[in-house]
């Protein structure tokens, strides 16, 4: 078995420091952590994904849809999403929504920056098997 380091950060203020709508910052065999940042009014768009995927939000105040139910939350709030859930994330407030989430097992190729929605929007990329180490 490989010996990993994994990753160690204050994500506190690596989330709030992002500006970036995707970043990969650590991807394991069968986890990876994303920061994303939110416009106001911004959404992720509506989604289904084949794995669970945990969010907690350090800034802003937001509406998550899960299969069709609307609830707000703020910072310090945490959303888990199981396999199969139709979800939808927006920014409902004045100020960036800062969070960050982990997929399990991984979602996106490591290192992805998308710097935008629209950058994440024309890509097609997806998890590839290569982890951060």
């Amino acid at each position: 078995m490989k010996g990993y380091k994994g990753y160690i950060a204050n994500i506190e203020e690596e989330t709030k420091k992002n500006k970036y709508f995707r970043q990969v910052l650590y991807t394991g065999p069968n986890s990876q952590l994303v920061l994303m940042s939110l416009r106001p009014g911004e959404e992720i768009g509506e989604e289904v994904h084949e794995l669970d995927q945990f969010i907690r939000v350090e800034q802003g105040e937001g509406k998550v849809v899960l299969n069709g139910a609307e609830n707000e939350f703020k910072e310090d709030f945490a959303v888990v999403i199981p396999q199969g859930t139709r979800h939808n994330v927006i920014n409902i407030g004045s100020v960036d929504m800062k969070l960050y989430t982990i997929y399990s097992p991984p979602e996106h190729m490591d290192g992805t920056i998308h710097k935008a929605k629209a950058d994440a929007l024309k890509s097609e990329e997806h998890f590839d098997g290569k982890t951060t180490e």
